[in-house]
């Protein structure tokens, strides 16, 4: 199973010198299964340089699965180049309670007078879904969900294949209760044993704001800890947060990780990181 990611920052897409090491696009992964699966979960701004290279690859089976409908997981989606070739097949996945519904928020993408082509006008052939609480699979990969802990809610995915495990939990408040959400020991029961956990990492202990759905980087350090995950990639970068400021954050982790004797390797995901488990 290979991770790539093509879209890291959270909130709103930025550019600028001070950026450039971990990227200004917002949320989008990509997995590659060994059978060849395609699956992208969000998309955010990232997707549009995925969908360039989707298409010039011939792939036409693409798998999205939605964390949630809020603007920075979904702005790129218009931009995916494969909607626009008869040739693509794209199945989408929310979590909502019907398939029109997941059907809906898309669409709202892409209406007027904010975009000028409509869902129903695109050359590929959409197919929508919702996830199911005891998971599904695609191909070789094996999905399974967890409520976050959201504003508006959302769901978090863990994605297994021959015996590794790549979890993404972002949007995903650890010390607040949101509607829909779960406890702490429940995420932590979700990401036990993975082999690579991307979590919000929005705040700091400084600049944390409580109630707003995301997290300070120390407590996603604390459950990657407590869940005996092999490496945690901080995700949802703060719009505002520049290069040397999320490497910083990445040194504390160092120093606790070393102070707990903990197995674990921590860094900042950054557009193009890849990891192949």
């Amino acid at each position: 199973m290979l991770v790539r990611c093509w879209g890291a920052r959270g909130s709103i897409p930025v550019c600028g010198e001070e950026y450039i090491k971990y990227g200004g696009d917002t949320t989008c992964v990509e997995v590659r299964g060994k059978e060849g699966e395609l699956i992208i979960i969000d998309a955010g701004t990232g997707i549009r340089r995925l969908g360039a290279r989707v298409a010039e690859e011939g792939v036409s089976t693409i798998h999205i699965l939605l964390t949630h409908p809020h603007w920075d997981h979904l702005l790129g989606f218009p931009f995916f180049r494969p909607l626009y070739m008869e040739s693509s097949r794209i199945h989408v996945y929310g979590y909502y309670a019907t398939q029109d519904s997941v059907r809906n928020i898309i669409s709202r993408t892409m209406l007027p007078p904010y975009f000028p082509v409509r869902l129903e006008d695109i050359h590929a052939e959409l197919t929508f879904h919702t996830t199911e609480p005891e998971g599904f699979c695609i191909g070789s990969i094996h999905i399974k969900t967890i409520p976050l802990n959201h504003t508006n809610m959302g769901v978090g995915y863990r994605l297994e294949e021959g015996g590794q495990s790549f979890v993404f939990l972002t949007d995903n408040e650890l010390t607040q209760s949101h509607p829909g959400g779960l406890s702490y020991d429940e995420y932590a029961a979700f990401c036990e044993g993975a082999d690579l956990l991307f979590h919000d990492a929005e705040y700091t202990t400084s600049d944390y704001m409580p109630g707003w759905g995301h997290s300070v980087y120390t407590d996603a350090l604390q459950l990657a800890i407590k869940s005996g995950v092999r490496r945690l990639g901080l995700f949802h970068h703060n719009q505002e947060r520049k290069d040397g400021e999320i490497d910083l954050m990445v040194e504390d982790c160092h120093r606790t990780v070393e102070k707990e004797g903990a197995g674990l390797e921590v860094f900042a995901v950054a557009t193009d990181t890849e990891s192949s488990l």
